[in-house]
C-alpha cells in the first residue's frame, strides 16, 4: 500500500534525495522547502505522486497549512521527514547577535515541534513515524557551531520525549554525515573566520579529497527508516551508518 510522506527541506541535497528514495518506493510525498521552482519541476517530473507547498518554516503559522495542504492532496499521513535547518549562524558566543540565535531556533526546533504537534492526531491514525535529522554537532562542540549545535541537541531530545508520549508513533533522529550539500559549501565558503582554522580546514581538505557522502546514501536509509522503522527504534539518535540500522542500509 502506497503511504503518504511529508518531507521538508526537499528541494536539493539530502531532503531531494529522501524524496526520490520514497518515490522510487512508489509512495506519495508532500514536499516543503522555499524554493518554489524545484518543487514545481518535481510536481511536474512525478504527477500526483507529489503536491508541495513553498514556505518558510521559521514562520511558525505555516505548519497547519502544510498539514492541512497534505490531507487536502493525499488524505492521510504516515510519516514525516524533518530535515530542514540551518547553520547560520557561524560565531562564537561572544561574537554573536542574540537574535541570529533566535532564528536559527526558530528554523531548526520551533519549526519541528510546530509541524510535528500539528501532525500528531494523523500520525496516530497510521501508527506513523517521525525521522528527524540532526547531526554530530548535537553531541561535538564545534568553536562557532553554538547555535547549530545546541539546536540539533534540542532536536533529539524533541524526538526522545515525542517518543514517550505518542508510543504509537515510531520517532527516530539521524546524523546523515558530512554530505555534499549546500551546507558543506556554506562551511567551506563562510566558516573560515568563525571555526577554528584546523576544523575548517579538515572541512575543506574531506570534499577536495572526494570523501563528502552522496546524498543518496544517507537519504535512501533514512527513506527507509520513514517507511519502516521499528518501534524499537523509537526515541533514540543514531549515526545513518549504524549498525542498529543495518536492516535500513543498501545491501
Amino acid at each position: 500500500m502506497s503511504k503518504v510522506f511529508i518531507v521538508t527541506g526537499a528541494s536539493r541535497g539530502l531532503g531531494l534525495a529522501v524524496t526520490q528514495a520514497l518515490l522510487k518506493e512508489s509512495h506519495k510525498v508532500f514536499l516543503v522547502a522555499r524554493s518554489e521552482d524545484e518543487l514545481r519541476k518535481l510536481k511536474i517530473q512525478h504527477g500526483d505522486s507529489v503536491d508541495y507547498i513553498s514556505a518558510d518554516l521559521a514562520d511558525l503559522k505555516v505548519a497547519p497549512k502544510i498539514v492541512a495542504s497534505a490531507l487536502k492532496a493525499f488524505g492521510r499521513i504516515d510519516g514525516l521527514v524533518i530535515n530542514h535547518s540551518s547553520l547560520s549562524p557561524i560565531t562564537k558566543i561572544f561574537d554573536s547577535d542574540v537574535e541570529e540565535w533566535r532564528r536559527s531556533f526558530d528554523i531548526n526546533v520551533f519549526s519541528a515541534v510546530a509541524l510535528v504537534k500539528e501532525s500528531i492526531s494523523e500520525l496516530r491514525k497510521s501508527n506513523g513515524r517521525v525521522i528527524f535529522i540532526s547531526s554530530g554537532a548535537s553531541s561535538n562542540a564545534y568553536i562557532g557551531w553554538g547555535a547549530y549545535g545546541t539546536s540539533k541537541a534540542a532536536l533529539n531530545h524533541l524526538c526522545a520525549h515525542l517518543a514517550i508520549e505518542e508510543p504509537s508513533i515510531t520517532t527516530v533522529t539521524v546524523s546523515p554525515g558530512k554530505v555534499d550539500t549546500a551546507m558543506q559549501k556554506q562551511i567551506r565558503d563562510e566558516g573560515q573566520t568563525g571555526m577554528s582554522p584546523d576544523v575548517h580546514a579538515s572541512f575543506v581538505a574531506e570534499h577536495e579529497n572526494g570523501r563528502l557522502l552522496n546524498p543518496d546514501q544517507p537519504g535512501t536509509v533514512i527513506a527507509k527508516l520513514a517507511i519502516g522503522a521499528t518501534n524499537t527504534l523509537t526515541g533514540k539518535h543514531y549515526r545513518w551508518n549504524a549498525t542498529e540500522l543495518t536492516d535500513f542500509q543498501s545491501k
